[in-house]
């Protein structure tokens, strides 16, 4: 990550829900988040905080089988993709359709696609500290962005740890 990352440190669920609702007015359209992390690091619990703060009523949850779930009924649409099982990372499946669309495109397991990502995208990494609920969050925005992004989110209880 580069020096204009800012990491968290949650020690719950409902932290790191927190923390991903405190991001989301801070999304525009078009934004494009890339979101890493081992199998069971919290991904999913911090993509509903997101949904939340987004405005999103309805439930979340990993679109795993389906690659693709769409969210509206909230400030902006949100496009969660799970590439994770997905064979192929050049398949057409409308990648630009979602990166530059209306919404906030949030992908797992990102680095799958890497070559179909757009250039401006937020990268979070989410990582589990063995044997606990304490996870550490990693934030790194474009160019350029950190404050939008990033500022003030580490006056909320979740233990900023580092900032740039």
């Amino acid at each position: 990550m580069s020096r204009n990352t800012c990491t968290f440190e949650t020690h719950n669920p409902e932290e790191t829900r927190n923390l991903a609702r405190h991001l989301a007015p801070r999304l525009r359209r078009g934004d494009v988040i890339a979101l890493e992390g081992d199998l069971g690091a919290g991904k999913t619990t911090f993509t509903q905080g997101l949904a939340a703060g987004l405005g999103i009523e309805e439930p979340v949850d990993s679109p795993t089988f389906t690659l693709i779930k769409e969210y509206e009924g909230g400030r902006l649409p949100l496009y969660h993709m799970d590439v994770y099982r997905l064979n192929h990372p050049t398949e057409e499946l409308g990648w630009d359709e979602y990166f530059y669309g209306d919404g906030v495109t949030l992908v797992e397991w990102a680095d799958r696609i890497e070559p179909m990502l757009p250039g401006e995208l937020i990268r979070i990494e989410v990582s589990r500290h063995q044997e606990s609920d304490v996870r550490k969050i990693r934030i790194e925005p474009p160019a350029g962005e950190t404050e939008r992004i990033c500022g003030g989110l580490g006056r909320l209880d979740n233990h900023e740890t580092a900032g740039d």
